[in-house]
């Protein structure tokens, strides 16, 4: 049976993760480049003036991050009506199986892009490491596309980092909070462009 001092340790142990994690949070999150920011809400913006494309791609709880900020910047930035165009290329789980099983779960971003994307099109990848193999494949078919790319990676960026148009990068070792970063630069985004198209 657990003592009362067992159970203030446990609390006192929880209480210590609840306060490292938000530290390193609110470390990462201040090293966000309003500038960078500011830059890819406008090309957003042109993206949706011009009836071009926004694919979102990512792994694990990156691919749930994918289909979250598709869903926000489909509805949530005007639920109106005129949003973005913006496919998850996670979302589809036939298009997913068939391609991991025939020609390798490495390719099943890239051959989204090589179907679907078109000059003027966008994508951005969500990744932890920058170093997915898939995510690396969808990257390269852009840039051969001439699809811009932008990233949110982070530990240290990984092989995705010179590939991309633009990145942000939040340098911190742990999943976790990276996949954190993903949401809150989506979300955002989405408030950023949610005011931008009021104005208009």
């Amino acid at each position: 049976m657990s003592t009362v001092r067992d159970i203030k340790a446990r609390s006192s142990k929880t209480e210590q993760a609840i306060s490292q994690y938000i530290d390193s949070l609110e470390t990462v999150l201040r090293t966000l480049d309003a500038v960078d920011l500011e830059h890819f809400a406008t090309q957003l913006l042109k993206l949706q003036k011009s009836g071009n494309t926004l694919y979102i791609c990512g792994n694990g709880g990156s691919a749930a991050n994918a289909l979250h900020i598709a869903n926000d910047f489909t509805f949530g930035i005007n639920p109106q009506g005129s949003a973005l165009r913006v496919e998850a290329l996670p979302a589809n789980s036939s298009v997913l199986t068939c391609l991991g099983n025939d020609i390798g779960y490495e390719n099943i971003f890239s051959h989204q892009l090589k179907v679907k994307g078109k000059p003027g099109d966008l994508l951005l990848v969500l990744s932890g490491s920058g170093n997915s193999k898939n995510i690396i494949n969808a990257l390269e078919a852009a840039n051969s596309i001439g699809i811009k790319t932008v990233g949110i990676l982070g530990f240290q960026g990984g092989l995705a980092k010179p590939l991309l148009d633009l990145c942000f990068h939040f340098v911190i070792d742990d999943m976790q909070v990276a996949e954190d970063t993903q949401l809150v630069v989506g979300h955002l985004l989405m408030k950023i462009l949610k005011e931008k198209l009021q104005e208009q």
